[in-house]
């Protein structure tokens, strides 16, 4: 991986562009198998009634954080169907568990994990972002007006890149 400074800021060489700009999937044969976990994050913002709704499992269309589960773990093992220069990864482990903040706010946390060549940063950022959008589609019809807000990676381990926080240096895990 080649490192360049522009404008002041450190950028890393962007590995899915070939020298002419193209677009290209990365070779993983060399790489060493290591295990290689990643947690994301996503958020869905509605009214408190909503969230009341879904607590209560009163929903016309069942239990939506049940769905939205299952949901997020079957789009994290369907990621390089959707997202084009991605392997197809053997995952070994997909969560995908909730958390009520405050009155109109579920937090998405997802973590995957596998034993391979390459990461699992866009399995994980899938997974919560189809939570989401699921639990969007399964309450659209008492809350239109829902967001979807904080879609992040908040940590990764494994490969050569070692530990990522977010909000901390990158560390090494030598």
């Amino acid at each position: 991986m080649v490192r360049m400074r522009g404008e002041g800021v450190e950028m890393t060489e962007l590995t899915h562009v070939d020298a002419k700009g193209k677009a290209r999937m990365v070779d993983v044969t060399e790489k060493g198998d290591t295990v290689r976990e990643a947690v994301a994050v996503a958020g869905v913002r509605m009214k408190p009634e909503t969230l009341d709704k879904i607590k209560q499992q009163g929903l016309k269309k069942g239990d939506v954080l049940a769905v939205a589960r299952v949901a997020g773990i079957m789009a994290a093992k369907q990621t390089p169907s959707l997202i084009p220069l991605c392997h197809p990864i053997l995952i070994s482990n997909v969560t995908v568990d909730f958390e009520f903040m405050g009155d109109s706010y579920i937090k998405i946390k997802t973590a995957v994990k596998c034993s391979g060549k390459t990461g699992v940063e866009m399995e994980a950022l899938v997974a919560a972002s189809v939570s989401a959008l699921t639990i969007y589609d399964m309450c659209k019809a008492v809350d239109r007006g829902m967001t979807i807000e904080q879609i992040y990676l908040e940590s990764k381990r494994g490969g050569k890149s070692g530990i990522y926080i977010r909000g901390e240096d990158a560390k090494s895990d030598g």
